[in-house]
């Protein structure tokens, strides 16, 4: 075999000695491919290795492959199964053992599984055949051999955690029926690392352990005082490889997104708002005529504190107890007995409208006209999805002006919505409790080719501004969710990766004013 040329042992010697010292770590194990394996072999922490790995390619010693996958995982339910059995096992087992008829009630005490648990066994067993319920009565529909085969749910969750692309079909049939029930299974998103030692890695790797011990990666004080340089070389530093991206510090996208909408109401004239987020439901409801039997003051809407507080001044409790009952201004009320007691109830605040009606009551003839703004935080009692969250983010505007009126209701909403970075937007009629008229606005979205829907807004009825105010006057009022603007804003589909602090989505989106 001929000799390798001296100039190419030279740059291969040359690359050994321009290793950093996380890379020399890592680069004798990296025919391990498993990262947690190297992770104990090498003693370095997952950040460190994947920053090493990336110097390696960038060298040209490694291909590197970074990417997602979806890991399956035991939920807290799951861990418990794999250890003691599913449900449906422990059910199995009882009619097994004793091989007659059992009652449901029977069955159940016996097994001594929760309701959750029982139902969920029992639905399992029937969609598979494996019993037979009539009259209320349960018998097994199987023989004794094919009751001890292990069903495809319990093989899975002996075998979890495992990536979800590796899962056979019956694998995955047995995961759909698995995600129907509580907290057995969780799907992760993690990062896949997979890298090999290229040729020019694999000569770099023999020699580089033994150069390692004579480089000197940094001069110190006392480095120079005591000589110890002598017979060591100072590692070679590479400045021709291309080094990975940094990415300074920033606010978190939702955070930037409060600041520019804080800054365009204050450029506009507003004056911002602030309040507790806890709130009577005097200030919540009643001062904005929301009916105290109206559903949205249930409990299956809104949060509700097991406590309750002091109503603030007697005419201003006075003038919201006469509105509902007999109405103002020739209106004519809820037409009930309002009661002081309801009102009282804490809740965590389900608007930031509360802090207009507040604001709107400590106003005086002579301090108008005025404009106030809110951003913040809202609870509701909702069930979580894609679109919806038990906390919700709301931008709250008013405008107090004797001389206000629709048009200039429509001119702001307008001016607001374009500086947050939508040019196109359209208005239509809606109903809202406490204003009239009131109105939906619509945005536009380009790359969905749709309208949608993001302000809420109108002007208050007298029946929320006589009794807080003194005299019916005209407020402009809006409140669009501005959560769902960001939303759009940021193209996200799903509403709840406005409070996650995944790096690679905070390194992704740029706010529209960066």
């Amino acid at each position: 075999m001929p000799k390798e040329p001296k100039k190419e042992i030279d740059e291969i010697q040359k690359i050994a000695e321009s290793l950093s010292e996380i890379e020399r770590k890592i680069i004798p194990y990296l025919e391990e491919r498993d990262i947690k394996k190297l992770e104990k072999l090498s003693e370095l922490d997952r950040v460190s290795i994947v920053r090493a790995l990336n110097f390696l390619k960038n060298k040209g010693l490694i291909k590197l492959e970074i990417g997602r996958q979806k890991i399956i995982e035991l939920g807290v339910n799951g861990v418990l199964y794999k250890k003691k059995g599913l449900p449906e096992r422990k059910f199995l087992n009882i009619l097994e053992e004793i091989r007659k008829t059992l009652s449901i009630e029977e069955i159940k005490k016996q097994s001594k599984l929760s309701n959750n648990e029982f139902t969920a066994a029992l639905g399992a067993l029937k969609n598979k055949a494996l019993i037979e319920l009539k009259d209320k009565k349960i018998s097994l529909k199987t023989s004794k051999e094919e009751l001890m085969e292990k069903t495809f749910e319990e093989k899975l969750i002996e075998t979890l955690p495992r990536p979800l692309d590796k899962l056979a079909p019956e694998e995955l049939q047995a995961l759909e029926n698995l995600k129907k029930r509580k907290n057995i299974i969780e799907i992760k998103d993690q990062q896949k690392i997979s890298y090999s030692l290229t040729e020019l890695g694999i000569e770099v790797s023999k020699i580089s352990e033994k150069i390692s011990e004579k480089l000197i990666e940094q001069i110190t004080p006392n480095l120079i005082k005591n000589q110890e340089y002598k017979g060591k070389k100072f590692r070679r530093y590479d400045i021709i490889s291309p080094v990975s991206k940094i990415y300074g510090g920033k606010r978190h996208f939702t955070n930037q997104a409060i600041d520019h909408a804080r800054k365009i109401w204050t450029d506009m004239g507003f004056k911002e708002m602030t309040g507790s987020l806890i709130q009577s439901s005097f200030w919540n409801f009643d001062a904005l005529f929301t009916a105290q039997d109206h559903p949205v003051r249930e409990m299956q809407d809104t949060f509700f504190i097991d406590k309750q507080t002091e109503l603030p001044d007697k005419k201003i409790v006075t003038a919201i107890k006469k509105a509902h009952e007999n109405g103002v201004d020739g209106s004519k009320g809820w037409r009930y007995k309002w009661q002081e007691q309801e009102a009282k109830k804490l809740v965590l605040r389900t608007h930031t409208t509360c802090l207009s009606a507040q604001t709107i009551a400590k106003l005086n003839q002579k301090d108008l006209p005025a404009k106030f703004f809110a951003i913040g935080t809202n609870f509701r009692n909702e069930t979580v999805d894609w679109n919806h969250g038990f906390e919700l983010l709301q931008s709250e505007g008013i405008v107090i002006d004797e001389n206000a009126n629709f048009r200039h209701l429509l001119g702001y909403l307008k001016q607001f919505a374009k500086k947050m970075g939508f040019e196109k937007i359209r208005f239509r009629p809606a109903y809202f409790p406490y204003t009239e008229p009131s109105l939906e606005g619509d945005v536009w979205d380009e790359e969905k080719k749709q309208w949608i829907e993001l302000i809420a807004a109108g002007i208050f009825r007298p029946e929320v501004t006589e009794p807080l105010f003194g005299k019916p006057i005209p407020v402009l009022a809006w409140g669009p969710g501005f959560g769902r603007m960001l939303m759009a804003v940021f193209n996200i589909k799903d509403i709840r990766e406005l409070n996650k602090n995944d790096i690679e989505q905070l390194r992704k989106i740029k706010f529209l004013v960066e």
